[in-house]
Formats: structure tokens, sequence, C-alpha cells
């Protein structure tokens, strides 16, 4: 039996492009978005942007609990009071004055709740997020 190898969590940078290569294993989301689809009728990138949808929207299901931001259905009127958190909500529109502000939600936005993303061996290369591969 080969030996085990040490497993670690990775950097910031090295998660991202992590998520890069489980994007592309499960949805082939960068071969998707390399693509130069001009050439493609749009049946044909409808139904291959159906399997990268159905691909990409596993994985983030697999390694995310994202969750929206607010509760409140799109087109609901809101009132955020003084020292709303700016980071989670942007306001867009006239902006004017401080708060209160009142308007309606025309995204509910997202935040992550969970990270599950595997633990890689040490002396894996992030960077190569797919591997080339050779038929024989």
């Amino acid at each position: 039996p080969l030996p085990a190898r040490a497993l670690a969590e990775r950097s910031q940078p090295d998660a991202a492009l992590q998520l890069l290569g489980l994007l592309q294993r499960d949805a082939r989301f960068i071969d998707f978005v390399e693509e130069d689809i001009k050439r493609f009728s749009d049946a044909d990138i409808g139904a291959a942007a159906r399997l990268v949808h159905e691909g990409c929207r596993a994985t983030l299901r697999e390694h995310f609990t994202i969750r929206p931001v607010r509760d409140e259905a799109e087109g609901s009127r809101v009132t955020l009071q003084e020292g709303f958190d700016a980071s989670a909500i942007r306001l867009t529109g006239n902006v004017v004055g401080k708060a209160p502000f009142s308007g309606n939600i025309s995204h509910r936005g997202w935040r992550v709740e969970e990270v599950r993303l595997p633990k890689l061996a040490e002396s894996h290369n992030a960077k190569v997020i797919a591997p080339a591969e050779v038929e024989l």
C-alpha cells in the first residue's frame, strides 16, 4: 500500500483555483466559456448551457451552502436604518443623503453560510485546474 499523503487546507487563492477545477470537472465550465460560440446556433448553445448549468448548480450545492441575503421577495418595499450592513446591501438608483433609506428590493443577494471544499494532497498543483488528457 502507498503511504497516505498529508492533506492540508489551502490558501484562499488555491481555494478559488480548486473551485474552478471542480466547475470544470463537473460542468466543463472552462471549456464552455473558452469556446468560440459564434459558429454555433442558438439551439446548440442553449443545449450546452443547460448541461453547464446543471453541472455548476450541482457543484455549488455540493460544496457550499448559499442563502439569500434578504428574505423578502424581490419587489418588496423595505426601509434600511442607519448602520445597515453596506457589505451585504448595495444601494442603487438615486442615492442621496443618509439612512434611513426606503426602496424596493431588486435582487435579494447571496451569501455563503458554509464551505465544504475537499482537502487536497500537499503535492497538488492548484494552478492546474484541468489536466491535459492524452488518449493512448
